[in-house]
């Protein structure tokens, strides 16, 4: 088999930009970069095709030329400070009527398998006690960026029905890894500063996924006959609560945390009261989610631990401050 083309979305972001870091080391692989003419410069190396934007009218015939497969990890990502009128209607042009518009031309340009980096939101908020989401469980996104994602999905299996061109559709949880960004990267810092943190009594649950572990889900996809048409939930295969996440992060730091035993309610009480209530579900709610689908259809197993992944986390966190 020769060289395969694949074309990476988003390459400029945290997911695109690894995955393009990782398939340029890879035999067999020509990776191509696309990027929004404002990004930065892509991964050294790796050629880039500059597209205007994610959109329902942009021209992807350039970047896919010759491809085999596409990883679209290209979005409009969840906001956290929503600055938009109607959010659900900039969600919709950019994650549903962009990403149908670059995999119709996918499809009509000959590609074989599209791999779309969706959301856990698809799945919902919120896992209840000993029941873990699966990837083939009812659908229930709450939000704006969930429903979009949603819609997506459904778009392209729709597509994937009438083209022929194959589908996977990964969901990672929570991503974190070096270079991570908001919530996590705060965590790190309040680890980092020694900051006394009001999270000892937190027992709730929840999955996550490193960057390491993500891109070598989504590179298995690329070729493995199981993944065809198939819905894959993200995460390292380890569920851990907010307190021995913080104690964990302390450890790769080499810092001691400081956790006070503050009741959840109170904290969600006050969460509330200051307007975010989002943020508080996010630190303190459950969400845990079940791969053995992945094990079984891919023999895919995390080949990183939690451990591994904060390490890795902490390390660059570090290397970038003394920088």
């Amino acid at each position: 088999m020769g060289r395969r083309t694949i074309l990476v979305t988003g390459a400029s972001g945290f997911v695109g930009g690894a995955v393009c870091s990782m398939l340029a080391t890879m035999d067999g692989f020509a990776t191509r970069a696309a990027v929004r003419g404002s990004d930065r410069e892509p991964i050294a190396g790796v050629p880039a095709v500059r597209v205007s934007d994610l959109a329902a009218t942009t021209d992807w015939a350039l970047a896919l030329a010759d491809v085999e497969v596409v990883v679209h990890a290209a979005a409009r990502v969840h906001v956290m400070k929503e600055t938009a009128s109607d959010s659900l209607a900039e969600f919709r042009r950019v994650n549903v009527e962009g990403t149908l518009n670059l995999a119709s031309q996918a499809a009509a340009a000959g590609v074989r398998r599209f791999i779309f980096i969706s959301s856990v939101k698809v799945n919902g908020e919120v896992s209840q006690p000993g029941r873990p989401m699966c990837a083939d469980d009812v659908p229930a996104p709450q939000d704006a960026y969930g429903l979009s994602k949603h819609e997506a999905e459904q778009g392209l299996r729709r597509l994937a029905e009438a083209t022929g061109m194959e589908v996977v559709v990964i969901r990672p949880v929570l991503v974190y890894g070096p270079g991570v960004k908001a919530n996590f990267h705060s965590m790190i810092r309040w680890v980092q500063r020694g900051i006394p943190l009001p999270f000892g009594a937190i027992a709730n649950r929840r999955s996550l996924v490193s960057l390491a572990n993500l891109v070598d889900l989504i590179i298995t996809c690329i070729d493995h006959p199981g993944a065809a048409n198939q819905t894959f939930l993200a995460s390292d295969g380890e569920d851990v609560s907010l307190a021995h996440l913080l104690r964990a992060l302390g450890h790769a730091l080499d810092r001691p945390v400081l956790l006070l035993p503050v009741p959840s309610g109170l904290l969600r009480c006050v969460a509330r009261l200051l307007g975010r209530r989002d943020l508080a579900q996010r630190l303190l709610g459950s969400l845990q989610v079940d791969i053995e689908k992945n094990r079984q259809l891919l023999g895919w197993h995390p080949p990183y631990t939690l451990e591994q992944g904060l390490d890795m986390t902490a390390r660059s966190f570090l290397e970038n401050r003394r920088s």
